[in-house]
């Protein structure tokens, strides 16, 4: 995606987040703090954006994002249920009004049979799921594996804002 195009996507999420008055948070694994950069560079991006947490490891997201440390030792901190998880308390946090939470491999990992690089995202309204998907990158380069993650979970996000359900 060019960068015009990536800018677009980021102020169309902010916009639609300052047109419902609403803030967000993020949590981050895999993407490595690439949604918190993205979101400010958006127009206004203090009216809406709320700030983020990068948790890289097991203990972090259990310690900072309550994340159910039995389940995530058995994923490797890698599963649905652990996104729902860190987007829920990222938005206790932060006290926002929309919470993301994104785990997931970005590159393989041979010993554990990780050849598919993909991510589990979880977007939250409150204490509610709104949106939960598992996404999956075909780029080989970590870093073009961040972005690929980074830019489908801001169209996750456009739809899910735009969805009927979540007009308020």
């Amino acid at each position: 995606m060019e960068q015009k195009d990536y800018l677009k996507l980021i102020d169309k999420a902010g916009g639609l987040l300052q047109k419902k008055k609403a803030t967000i948070a993020v949590a981050e694994s895999v993407t490595s703090g690439n949604l918190q950069a993205a979101f400010s560079l958006a127009m206004n991006a203090t009216t809406f954006f709320q700030g983020g947490i990068t948790a890289y490891n097991i203990g972090q997201k259990c310690r900072h994002l309550l994340v159910e440390p039995i389940h995530a030792l058995a994923v490797n901190c890698v599963s649905e249920k652990v996104s729902i998880e860190m987007a829920k308390e990222v938005c206790n946090l932060f006290k926002s009004d929309y919470g993301i939470g994104i785990t997931g491999y970005a590159s393989p990992v041979p010993e554990k049979n990780i050849k598919q690089l993909f991510a589990h995202v979880a977007i939250v309204k409150g204490n509610t799921l709104i949106q939960s998907k598992k996404i999956i990158s075909s780029h080989q380069k970590p870093p073009d594996t961040q972005m690929d993650f980074t830019q489908k979970v801001l169209q996750i996000l456009i739809e899910a804002l735009q969805s009927p359900i979540n007009k308020s």
